[in-house]
């Protein structure tokens, strides 16, 4: 671990814009990164850059513009290919989020390699996101979802999972670190059993590029997605790794331009990926955004945002602890900096409203996780999601403004 100053941590904060202005008359406290990271200023120029200096569409234009927009577009596409240790670019295929890779995925794997009575494993940790698209392949193709159940610690049920793989199971579809527990699941010893039995397996990463590095080789994992917003890029971008060997058999997920090689009225041959899968117009300025924000994590370094963020969700969790009438929902050994807590006989919704109205954003509600929720018998939660910009002074103006919520229905 690193020593790390106040100044250090001021200094970051000044890099986000957002983190300055009031609400309410409150300073802004922001614990809803799980929702939404915010953007330094690198990232926001580099957007702005690319308006005012370089747009124009890539790819397809000989024109000065469209090679130097083609240029860096395919460069943030080695960037991201590096971030995740991928073996090539080409495994990188840029999409609108997390959402759009396990769409993506769920259809085009689904349409080439499910069929009548195959199985699909998603876990009780897992976002709806990573429910619902593998759901709806199940239905057209005829094959059944099954579930790994979770433990009372919020962690997957490592040896139910190994009872459920049978030579039916063609997918396992797990998210990496849950975004409402803030669990991180052991992706590399699941692709271990996965693999041991020819199981493809699918890691839902949204939560799991802004906390730790990620190493696609490592963990073995076929298939690992990706939204920007969430590590401290662009919304409306984010992306999809693949393994060669599996994108090159599976069918394009839409169709249009860029994704075709030849087309006549009687025939289309597709492109190589990863443009087989990248339809249409690209969001050029957005990538460079993303690209931005890796190079803003790079320059971090991991070492200062895990100690930050270790740091944090300690103290927080040691503070909520001792708070009567609050209970931490979720006590799993491996943990990123998200708590998720209740408090007796007080509604989520009112206090997250009484805290918002002091400044203090947090989440509210069942963060996408209803089967979760209701495997733990609640019906939603607050919860605190902490980025490296947060401070304990942010939690110690939380944890006040908890009080005051109990004092007020007291």
């Amino acid at each position: 671990m690193i020593e790390i100053s106040e100044e250090k941590i001021q200094s970051v904060r000044n890099d986000f814009p957002i983190l300055s202005r009031s609400i309410y008359g409150k300073p802004l406290v922001y614990f809803d990164n799980a929702a939404t990271t915010q953007k330094p200023n690198s990232v926001i120029d580099a957007i702005s850059n690319y308006y005012r200096n370089d747009n124009a569409n890539v790819h397809r234009g000989v024109h000065y513009l469209s090679q130097q927009a083609t240029a860096a577009f395919e460069d943030t596409r080695k960037k991201v290919a590096a971030f995740v240790n991928a073996g090539s670019p080409n495994e990188i295929i840029f999409t609108r989020g997390a959402t759009e890779a396990i769409n993506l995925v769920a259809w085009s794997y689904g349409e080439t390699f499910l069929k009548a009575g195959d199985e699909i494993l998603v876990s009780a940790l897992d976002h709806h996101s990573n429910i619902v698209p593998w759901q709806a392949a199940c239905e057209r193709k005829g094959a059944h979802l099954k579930v790994i159940p979770v433990t009372p610690e919020g962690e997957l049920n490592k040896e139910v999972l190994a009872g459920l793989m049978n030579e039916r199971t063609k997918m396992i579809a797990i998210s990496h670190i849950s975004n409402a527990l803030g669990t991180i699941n052991p992706i590399r010893e699941i692709v271990g059993m996965a693999h041991g039995m020819n199981i493809p397996v699918f890691v839902d990463g949204a939560q799991g590029l802004s906390h730790g590095p990620v190493d696609v080789q490592d963990s073995g994992c076929d298939f690992y997605a990706f939204s920007s917003h969430k590590m401290y890029g662009p919304m409306g971008i984010g992306g999809l790794y693949g393994k060669t060997s599996w994108l090159e058999q599976m069918q394009p997920y839409q169709l249009g331009g860029e994704m075709i090689d030849k087309v006549t009225f009687e025939k289309t041959t597709y492109n190589e990926i990863p443009y087989k899968f990248e339809a249409g117009t690209p969001n050029v300025a957005d990538v460079m955004g993303l690209g931005a924000a890796i190079d803003y994590l790079n320059m971090l370094g991991w070492d200062f945002i895990k100690t930050q963020e270790n740091d944090l969700l300690s103290y927080a969790t040691q503070r909520l602890q001792q708070m009567e009438g609050v209970r931490i929902i979720g006590s799993p050994a491996q943990k990123a900096a998200i708590i998720s807590f209740v408090i007796d006989g007080i509604h989520f919704f009112d206090a997250g409203t009484i805290l918002d109205h002091l400044g203090i954003a947090v989440r509210t509600g069942n963060h996408c996780t209803q089967p979760l929720m209701n495997v733990l018998g609640i019906n939603g939660t607050l919860r605190a999601s902490m980025a490296f910009y947060n401070t304990r002074g942010e939690i110690d103006k939380m944890l006040a403004g908890i009080q005051q919520v109990k004092t007020l229905f007291a």
